[in-house]
């Protein structure tokens, strides 16, 4: 193999880029990131994410410094032209993943969190100013051509070139992804099309919003009305029929927009105005070889549930356990197939719930929305009853524990949820930060006569945990593995119901799979050891990987 500037070359460095560098670089690996613009950009655009993503953030190290920028949403309201509720959802409590279930943001912010956290890593490096321009997959390493396009580093010379020799390489270049062109893949595309005008305002006196979020589903001028972050807020207008974007797109369009909520040039600032076009699509292939795509460069879609950058992040914490264990030898070069296969398919889940919501509030014809209010209103603003169903959100085929007919068992692919847990010294938290993130072995029966040390030397190879879940009060002698008190009664009633007495969760925090007694967890994790392929694996050399210069 030619001698390497690193493990993997990230393209692009918006919060997609930089979770995988973070994700990456907290293993050890060596990254680098290509990223053309100099400074980051200033302005805000993702507004959202939610309680699995804000459990993402927490296992990098980030729960204080994003919430510390990030609020809870609340409430969320649909209306229709006449005020009168059509849906209404309640987003104040925690959710599944233990964290609060929607929280509203300023990306410049948070780009700033994630590349403080990026930047303590000595193994991550950022280029800004790098724009790729070619990449070669040579079979054994992907050679990218660059060129500096100015700024820092001041030794650089505007369009002075450089390659970048990397493992491999991940686009997360946006939606004019170059590595996205480079793997000549396909794009399916719903035919979902709007533009809608995105004004970003910071009101000069604080104001109390009354729902915290609002949907505005009037056929003359569909509206979203949101959380911009602390101290912002968001307005969204539909592009009417007959009507241009050259028009909709001023500041006098966006002020005369703005008026029936009180807002004018001497009470707020106008941050930005845009106008973006909404669409539905996602690449058919995630992977060429070495090469491979993440966040908008793989997919699109509206943002009606919210879901663009959190699908995003998703691709992130799902690659980066998977390079991890690639890089270090631990797995198989064909385990980065399952990447496409899991993703591609729960994106596609999100993608098909946003298309369902836009299709609901993108009415401008009055007939058409008139007979979508009365339908809606006689669900008494329960989303379940007004809106068209959607699959669960799971993963596609991949690292989960399936039968015969290569259908999942039990709650495989599924996303596992989280409370809170005390160690027994009394440390009370949420279960990733008590016991540790990685793959985590559940139980709750005493596995020191199941597991023999043939399996427990296989889960050590990867990182992972083995815990025993007890009541609290629990009088029994600590156990080979690690105890965890379930303080609320939040797992151990789960686990009772589900007929679950021993789980598998992935260190992206989906189930590998499930058994109802402890003595079928061999078995269980013989599955996991040879779909990840792991026998006889030697661990990698970490030679050859210099800084790139």
């Amino acid at each position: 193999m030619a001698e390497l500037d690193c493990d993997v070359l990230v393209v692009g460095y918006g919060p997609v880029g930089q979770m995988l560098a973070i994700l990456l670089g907290r293993q050890g690996h060596q990254v680098t990131v290509l990223e053309r613009q100099q400074q980051p950009y200033p302005r805000p655009r993702a507004v959202h994410f939610d309680d699995e993503i804000a459990r993402v953030f927490a296992a990098a190290g980030l729960a204080e410094e994003v919430a510390a920028i990030s609020q809870p949403s609340g409430e969320y309201d649909w209306r229709n032209a006449e005020g009168r509720t059509l849906l209404h959802f309640d987003w104040g409590a925690a959710g599944p993943s233990g964290w609060p279930e929607a929280n509203m943001f300023s990306q410049p912010q948070l780009e700033s969190v994630l590349a403080a956290r990026a930047d303590s890593y000595p193994n991550v490096e950022v280029r800004r100013g790098w724009e790729a321009v070619t990449l070669t997959d040579h079979g054994d390493h992907v050679e990218t051509r660059a060129r500096f396009l100015g700024g820092e580093p001041s030794d650089h010379a505007e369009g002075v070139g450089g390659s970048v020799r990397a493992r491999y390489v991940v686009g997360c270049d946006g939606a004019n992804s170059l590595v996205r062109e480079r793997l000549g893949t396909a794009v399916t595309d719903l035919g979902f099309c709007y533009d809608w005008l995105i004004l970003d305002v910071i009101p000069h006196e604080e104001r109390e919003w009354k729902p915290f979020n609002l949907q505005i589903c009037d056929p003359r001028r569909p509206t979203t009305v949101v959380s911009g972050g602390p101290g912002r807020r968001r307005w969204e207008f539909m592009r009417l029929p007959g009507e241009t974007i050259e028009e909709l797109n001023t500041e006098a369009t966006a002020w005369r927009l703005l008026t029936p909520w009180d807002l004018t040039p001497r009470n707020a600032d106008l941050e930005r105005h845009t106008v973006y076009t909404f669409q539905a699509r996602w690449a058919d292939c995630w992977r060429s070889g070495r090469i491979l795509i993440a966040g908008d460069a793989a997919h699109l879609m509206p943002p009606f549930a919210g879901q663009g950058m959190c699908s995003g992040v998703r691709d992130a914490a799902n690659l980066a356990w998977k390079l991890d264990l690639v890089l270090s030898g631990r797995a198989g070069d064909a385990l980065l197939d399952t990447y496409t296969s899991e993703q591609s398919a729960h994106v596609q889940n999100a993608i098909g719930m946003s298309r369902a919501l836009g299709n609901v509030i993108c009415l401008s014809d009055p007939a058409a929305a008139a007979a979508r209010d009365e339908i809606m209103l006689k669900a008494d603003g329960r989303p379940e009853l007004a809106l068209p169903p959607v699959p669960p959100p799971i993963l596609g085929s991949g690292i989960l524990h399936t039968g015969a007919d290569e259908v999942p068992i039990g709650p495989a692919g599924q996303l596992s949820p989280q409370g809170l847990v005390a160690d027994p010294d009394g440390v009370v938290g949420r279960f990733d930060q008590v016991i540790g993130t990685g793959f985590v072995v559940i139980s709750t029966a005493d596995l020191s006569g199941v597991l023999d040390e043939a399996c427990r030397a296989s889960l050590r190879r990867l990182g992972a945990r083995v815990v025993r879940l007890v009541a609290p009060g629990t009088a029994e002698p600590l156990y080979q593995d690690q105890v965890a008190v379930d303080v609320d009664d939040f797992y151990l009633p789960w686990l009772r119901a589900a007929g679950y007495e021993v789980i598998v969760v992935r260190p992206d925090f989906y189930f590998f799979g499930a058994a109802a007694d402890a003595v079928q967890l061999p078995a269980l994790l013989g599955d996991l050891f040879a779909q990840l392929d792991m026998a006889s694996k030697p661990a990698a050399p970490r030679t050859g990987v210099g800084r790139v210069r």
